[in-house]
């Protein structure tokens, strides 16, 4: 067992039984995306403890040393960026956003990805805000599925990249959890952000379901209170 409980007959019968009538070429493709998202799952994870050994005080030689990289190499990929701050849960939904672009073959990451990508991480708190008013993550995803474009016609390989209404909903998110004063940020900021973006597919999606702004601010505040220990998540 491996110490994420995670082994490769699993991921073979995963795939095998979600894509029973796919040939061995389509589940070539589908391996390389999910492979894709591993490994971005696994920088993500050094990125947070690379985080946690400079808060202690530790230098990027060092850190090089303990990756098996140069100082410069390690300075330069893992310089805290624009997720610094985000929760691994959050980061978690965002590479889900990143998997969902990938799986309807779009070229960029759009706000529905992205609350796809909330829908897609249950321990989260958005993802219980959600539902609590819903009653329904099919009912989420039936709304989602009605605005997202057409899928395209050839997988894209490597990075993709956010739109600019994305990109707004990631420094909305910012600007979320400063205004409730925490120090991460976390699945619910996230949200917040979503509906922050008005001209957003994302927020006229949540707004169709019956969410306001105002509402969903108060629903995000109630529940962090019964989460004392979210901002760890």
């Amino acid at each position: 067992m491996s110490p994420l409980d995670i082994n490769l007959a699993d991921l073979i019968a995963r795939l095998d039984e979600e894509l029973p009538d796919a040939n061995e070429l389509a589940r070539i493709s589908e391996a390389r995306l999910r492979a894709q998202t591993l490994s971005d799952l696994g920088d993500q994870l050094i990125d947070h403890y690379v985080s946690k050994a400079k808060q202690t005080g530790a230098s990027w030689t060092e850190i090089g040393d303990a990756i098996g990289v140069s100082k410069q190499a390690a300075q330069q990929r893992h310089t805290p960026a624009a997720f610094e701050r985000f929760t691994h849960l959050n980061r978690h939904s965002i590479v889900l956003a990143q998997e969902a672009a990938r799986t309807y073959k779009h070229d960029s990451i759009g706000t529905e990805h992205l609350l796809l990508g909330l829908l897609g991480e249950p321990r989260g708190l958005a993802y219980a805000v959600l539902v609590a008013k819903t009653e329904s993550e099919q009912r989420i995803r039936d709304a989602i599925e009605e605005v997202l474009p057409p899928a395209g016609e050839k997988a894209l390989r490597g990075h993709i990249a956010f739109r600019p209404e994305s990109k707004d909903v990631i420094e909305q998110a910012r600007r979320a959890s400063a205004d409730l004063g925490h120090d991460w940020v976390g699945t619910e900021h996230m949200l917040l952000g979503l509906i922050r973006a008005e001209e957003s597919p994302a927020a006229r999606i949540l707004h169709n379901l019956g969410f306001t702004s105002d509402e969903l601010h108060e629903a995000v505040e109630t529940e962090i209170a019964k989460r004392p220990a979210v901002g760890g998540e």
